[in-house]
């Protein structure tokens, strides 16, 4: 047999998905900043900037088009950063999740997974976050971290950096635990009713397409879960309260689910979807297959 340059569940396989997951969330992050600044915008002045229209309109007016671009080296290195360690320990702990749960539970090793690496990528992106929200909602704070850097560490010392952790988490642990679960059920489904064929059996553009629509689906489910702890991030980063509890009940029960979700979920989705095929496509160049457990053996079915 001719030897893969990427052998599965090996040190140079868990590179490849760490160097492919910082590339594709790097990457589309940076495609989706003007979205990204709009939300973020309307999330710390709603009654400003009340609509998608109307807060890209007064950007343009008041800021320009340069405004659109605000904080692209934070959500670069941030979530090229998040992406490397999500996707890349994600691969890394479903194995060591699967060989130590006897009974297989599927969703119990998903969540545990992506719960587990979800922690690490979170706290290498709240720094880059901190800098990112700032940049983009207060325009004479900084131009972008070469500046925003030593100014957030000399005015509030290492808690600047991580002062919305815990809701970070709280926005990403359960999006990323929905996002990666939504996505393997998503992939599984669609090879066993729609392709119905094994994947060994399906072209790589097919195998690409099922990805895309496995990935679209997971991120629009993901993105209404986690949309209060987005609200509630960009409220203390911008200090509009000084602490979590006053934040929740500044924005209000139903603002959280619902300010700036249309924006969210137009920005997430497309965005996961992204990341997912140049995630698979990076690990299809390194001779792998692409992402997704597809349990249901197709012949089998066929068979019976």
């Amino acid at each position: 047999m001719e030897e893969k340059p990427f052998q599965e569940f090996t040190a140079r396989y868990y590179g490849l998905c760490t160097v492919g997951g910082i590339l594709s969330a790097g990457a589309t992050h940076v495609a989706m900043t003007p979205l990204d600044v709009l939300k973020v915008n309307m999330q710390v002045h709603p009654i400003k900037y009340y609509s998608i229209s109307s807060c890209f309109t007064a950007l343009m007016r008041e800021q320009g088009p340069s405004a659109l671009w605000r904080g692209w080296t934070g959500k670069f290195f941030g979530y090229g950063a998040q992406g490397g360690c999500r996707f890349g320990l994600y691969e890394y702990f479903k194995q060591v999740y699967s060989n130590m749960l006897v009974d297989q539970n599927r969703n119990l090793v998903y969540f545990l997974s992506s719960a587990s690496a979800e922690a690490f990528a979170n706290v290498a992106l709240c720094p880059f976050e901190a800098i990112k929200v700032r940049v983009q909602a207060q325009p004479c704070f900084a131009k972008g971290l070469h500046d925003g850097i030593p100014k957030l560490y000399a005015s509030e010392g290492i808690q600047g950096f991580y002062r919305g952790l815990v809701p970070l988490l709280g926005r990403n642990i359960p999006f990323s635990m929905v996002m990666f679960s939504a996505f393997e059920h998503s992939v599984d489904f669609l090879y066993r009713n729609v392709v119905k064929r094994k994947r060994e059996d399906c072209s790589k553009a097919q195998q690409l397409g099922v990805t895309c629509l496995a990935g679209y689906a997971a991120g629009s489910v993901g993105s209404f879960i986690s949309n209060p702890a987005d609200n509630v991030v960009a409220s203390l980063y911008n200090r509009k309260a000084d602490g979590l509890v006053l934040t929740v009940r500044k924005i209000g029960l139903a603002n959280l689910f619902t300010r700036s979700l249309p924006i969210r979920m137009l920005l997430v989705g497309p965005s996961i979807t992204l990341q997912w095929f140049f995630y698979d496509t990076i690990k299809i160049l390194g001779g792998l297959p692409t992402s997704g457990e597809v349990v249901t053996d197709l012949r089998g079915d066929e068979a019976g």
